[in-house]
């Protein structure tokens, strides 16, 4: 059974020009999904939408068969995804494990640790790391949390390429082993390959591939 559900979702940029065009597609629990596209395509608003930060124009976006909007976007948010994003979003003046713990049930050393920063990065001020650093914080944080869903915007973007294979394994291991649905946007095939399903989004139109 499906975890998330985009139902005939469509969407219209504010200058009327459309993105998302009778978006429909279910994600399951243990399974991790590429959604290919390239820049401007919407996979970035796509993702707005699934993970409660924007409301579709039409159709509707569910969890566990409820529209998300029942309970509100915040409830949705709190309680169902953790986003992982381009601009890491991290709270300038804690250190990595503060922002790792921010909503965290787990402790944000070990998790850090796995992603390659040593204890001391960890204790550093954030604005004191690297941008692919920061990074490995943002997508400790959706570790951290206890959420059933993880929604990825290009992962691995500003990441060097052994970082970035070891990003895409947590990921993974993330849906098998903890039976997280992992959701994630790229442009990149290296990465999409990884997936268990792979979508492309063109023309506003999404189907698998």
């Amino acid at each position: 059974m499906a975890l998330l559900e985009v139902k005939e979702v469509r969407y219209a940029y504010q200058n009327g020009k459309p993105v998302l065009s009778n978006i429909n597609a279910a994600f399951e629990a243990g399974k991790m999904y590429a959604v290919l596209g390239a820049s401007g395509s919407g996979k970035t608003t796509l993702l707005s939408l699934i993970g409660g930060l924007d409301v579709p124009h039409k159709g509707e976006i569910l969890f566990e068969q409820e529209n998300i909007l029942q309970r509100g976007l915040a409830y949705h948010r709190r309680s169902h995804v953790s986003l992982i994003f381009q601009s890491y979003n991290l709270i300038d003046y804690m250190n990595a494990i503060e922002n790792a713990e921010l909503t965290a049930k787990k402790k944000g050393l070990p998790i850090l640790e796995r992603l390659g920063l040593t204890e001391e990065e960890a204790k550093r001020n954030v604005m004191k790391l690297s941008g692919g650093q920061q990074q490995r914080v943002a997508i400790a944080r959706a570790l951290a949390s206890d959420t059933p869903v993880i929604l990825a915007d290009e992962p691995t973007g500003n990441l060097d390429e052994d970082t970035a294979a070891g990003i895409i394994r947590i990921l993974k291991e993330s849906a098998h082993e903890l039976n997280k649905c992992v959701i994630v946007v790229t442009h990149a095939n290296e990465l999409a390959a990884q997936a268990d399903t792979i979508l492309k989004l063109s023309h506003g139109t999404l189907h698998e591939i």
